[in-house]
């Protein structure tokens, strides 16, 4: 009779145990596990080495970083699991022992002494949360079950490492740590690990930026427990309760914050976006541009790029002035804005007029009014330099020599290739590459050009900025190895500003290859600078393009990038200068003809120097544009060996007769000579009994209206200058009229203008002809 009752019971049993597990199926169909999406953590955007430069908060606001048991440092796993859960790893989510402990104290004392909840029953209360009732806490175990049964130990302790209260809007182990403490979980000391795991326990009561005091104690209990463990040493418990408990106010980290905002949409869901940008320097220059430009008239904003030449990584990145100053439209990132380039493409044109041979570091250039069908540039200054060498036109960012090279380059080819080395420029709508490009006018990126001003530094090859380490390099050939080197050197003879020759020692300071850009109307000023091992961009301006009257690149934005390259890392070697490139050579060329010097014609060279050649190639000259009378180059005519006048080909007498021949300067350029360049150009006189030869038929200009040496004095009572009309005699070209070496008008033939002359003090008016004609006079404008 035993036995059957002995089979009944265990069918019992069995089919007993069926039902229950059938139970729970059911109910665990019935009521899923709450577990949270496949990623419901704040988006984080970290610095090169982890620190978070922004965090996107979710939904709900709250602030929750990706955190693994892998990622966090093992004493906060130590601390955490020793006095939370010591038998987290063998326990099925239920510790009936603890839970038994806690309710004998609990009637014993009339008081929760100790919990007996699990890590697993926490994580659980996390997920679904619940009142604190018998069928609450039922509820809580079979959800520690259910989370036993559905994930494993080391997914059940991430959830909690990254959804434990920590106070306010701060969840998981990570956030905290960084909201607190201001550094990783991975990096904590044994007191900061004891504080955090201690914390969840009472987040409200505990916060160390609120209750430092009680944070303390509760924090010395994890510590005390530590060591009675065995876990931790004394020596190591009472090292670290020496250390005090310090806590920043919560505050949400916002750093490189355009930039975090850029990286999040372009890579959407992901958790955890990592980023190039050097963290300690990124914080180092927001604070800088945020003070240099914080005089700077309301809705000024700035912009400022930080790369590194080796792989074209982002360092620092600042888009705005400040993230959240509406005023200044902090929001809008001029990193990436479409704006004015002014003068900064200049150092591309040079080295491409280099590598297509056209010029020489000291070719002849002439700065002076010109017209390049009907389109006249003036300098920024309004004045003219006349002759001048290349690399002095680039240094000095002059604009009519740089039309004029564009001019010969072509602006489509120029900005084609641009375009193809990753400088993308934008035109108005209808527009075509223009001379006017040169000069600014069309539109242009940060990120861009500070791409291609690396190429200076890398043998010619610019690249693509790279803000994330996965980003794929695209370097391009901008110009040759050659060219970049001429540009480079050129631009980093450029004094800075306040530093002449020898007044400051800067041999310790890297050579910067600099140049700035003011756009029209000051709308936009740059200033881009490239040493060896790093570029830098900065852009000033507004972001809704209004004028900034007063402010260029030379003085609003040079030296705060001076300022960021002189605090920049430094290696040494980083001021050696780069030797050049085998294709690179030193040469002696002569003014006007641009070419070597000639042993047997020394009268051709009027001025020596020394000139960067690339491959060889020594260009001449060019022969000047639209001049009928003049032209730079050689002329060869015959003169009498006695009197060393001109000879033609019908004299009536005969002459001892020998070939001779003079170097002539371009015409424009001829306000601008000393008299010695002057006579050493001028043809001899013809010999009396020599028929005409023609070459003396140039103009002969004069101005009318003002005599030269006069003085000038305002009527009595009269409330404007002096008023004078003038106009020029002897041609019937069009004449540019210049004080001072500034232009002031332009006339054709002898129509006449009328000028007030208030400025007093020593003048010179000068009118240049287009034939090449011109002629000059002195005066002065008495008080």
């Amino acid at each position: 009779m035993r036995k059957p009752r002995f089979h009944s019971f265990l069918a019992l049993l069995r089919w007993g145990a069926v039902a229950v597990l059938l139970t729970l199926l059911v109910l665990d169909f019935a009521f899923p596990l709450p577990l949270p999406k496949a990623r419901d953590t704040s988006t984080l955007v970290v610095a090169r080495d982890g620190t978070p430069l922004r965090a996107f908060a979710d939904r709900d606001g709250v602030w929750r970083y990706p955190a693994t048991p892998d990622s966090v440092s093992p004493l906060y796993l130590q601390a955490l699991l020793n006095y939370e859960d010591r038998w987290f790893w063998r326990h099925p989510g239920v510790n009936p022992w603890a839970l038994l402990r806690a309710g004998g104290q609990w009637l014993r004392d009339g008081r929760i002494v100790s919990g007996g909840s699990t890590l697993t029953m926490q994580v659980a209360r996390l997920l679904d949360p619940h009142g604190r009732t018998p069928w609450g806490k039922a509820k809580q175990l079979l959800r520690a079950l259910q989370l036993e049964a559905h994930l494993s130990k080391a997914e059940i302790l991430t959830l909690y490492l990254q959804r434990a209260p920590f106070g306010g809007t701060i969840e998981g182990v990570e956030a905290a740590s960084w909201a607190y403490l201001g550094k990783p979980a991975a990096r904590l000391s044994q007191a900061e690990a004891a504080l955090l795991a201690v914390l969840p326990q009472s987040p409200s009561r505990l916060r160390p930026d609120r209750h430092p005091e009680a944070a303390q104690r509760a924090r010395d209990k994890v510590l005390g427990r530590m060591q009675a463990l065995g876990v931790w040493s004394p020596e190591e418990v009472a090292d670290a309760r020496i250390e005090p408990v310090v806590a920043r106010s919560l505050q949400s980290p916002m750093s490189a914050a355009l930039l975090a905002e850029r990286l999040r949409r372009a890579q959407p869901g992901q958790a955890r976006i990592e980023s190039t940008i050097d963290p300690g320097l990124q914080r180092t220059l927001e604070e800088r541009v945020a003070a240099y430009f914080s005089q700077l008239p309301e809705r000024t904003s700035a912009a400022l790029l930080v790369v590194d030449n080796a792989n074209m990584e982002a360092l620092a990145y600042v888009g705005s002035v400040s993230f959240g100053d509406k005023a200044r439209l902090g929001h809008v990132d001029m990193v990436q804005a479409w704006r004015s380039p002014g003068s900064t493409l200049k150092p591309f044109l040079y080295a491409l007029a280099l590598d297509d041979g056209l010029i020489h570091s000291e070719s002849l250039l002439v700065d002076a009014p010109q017209s390049f069908s009907g389109y006249r540039p003036g300098n920024f200054d309004a004045a003219f330099n006349g002759p001048v060498g290349a690399a002095a036109a680039l240094r000095l960012s002059l604009n009519v020599p740089a039309v004029d090279l564009l001019d010969r380059v072509g602006p489509a080819r120029f900005s084609a290739r641009l375009a193809n080395s990753g400088v993308e420029l934008k035109y108005p709508r209808g527009a075509t590459p223009n001379l006017a490009m040169i000069l600014g006018g069309t539109g242009a990126r940060l990120e861009d050009l500070v791409g291609a001003f690396a190429a200076l530094n890398r043998q010619g090859l610019s690249g693509r900025v790279r803000y994330g380490p996965a980003d794929a390099g695209a370097d391009r050939r901008l110009m040759s190895a050659g060219a970049a080197w001429i540009t480079r050197e050129i631009l980093e003879s450029n004094p800075r500003p306040g530093y002449g020759t020898g007044t400051f020692d800067t041999g310790s300071r890297p050579r910067v290859a600099w140049k700035t850009g003011t756009s029209y109307g000051f709308r936009d000023a740059w200033a881009i600078g490239s040493t060896r091992r790093h570029t830098v961009g900065v852009w000033v301006g507004r972001p809704d393009g209004t004028p900034l009257p007063g402010q260029y690149g030379a003085v609003t934005a040079l030296p705060l990038m001076f300022e960021v390259i002189d605090s920049l890392p430094r290696a040494h070697g980083d001021s050696v200068p780069h030797p050049p490139p085998a294709n690179v050579a030193e040469t002696e060329i002569c003014w006007p003809l641009g070419l070597p010097p000639e042993p047997d014609a020394p009268q051709l060279c009027q001025r020596r120097m020394n000139a960067w050649t690339l491959d060889g190639v020594v260009p001449p000259t060019f022969a000047e544009r639209d001049a009928r009378l003049w032209s730079a180059g050689r002329l060869r005519f015959d003169v009498d060996i006695a009197t060393g006048l001109r000879l033609s080909a019908d004299c009536a007498r005969p002459h001892q007769v020998r070939s001779t021949e003079i170097a002539r300067w371009p015409a424009l350029a001829s306000p601008w000579l000393p008299a010695q360049h002057q006579l050493a150009s001028r043809l001899p006189a013809l010999s009396p009994d020599c028929a005409p030869d023609g070459r003396e038929a140039a103009e002969e200009l004069r101005i009318e209206g003002l005599n030269d040496n006069a003085r000038l004095a305002r009527a009595p009572g009269s409330a404007h200058g002096v008023r004078l009309q003038l106009r020029a005699l002897g041609t019937g070209s069009r004449v540019q009229w210049l004080l001072d070496g500034r232009w002031i008008a332009e006339t054709r033939g002898a129509q006449a203008f009328q000028r007030d002359f208030a400025e007093t003090g020593e003048h010179q008016l000068t009118a240049l002809a287009d034939s090449g004609a011109w002629t000059r006079v002195r005066f002065a404008v008495l008080r």
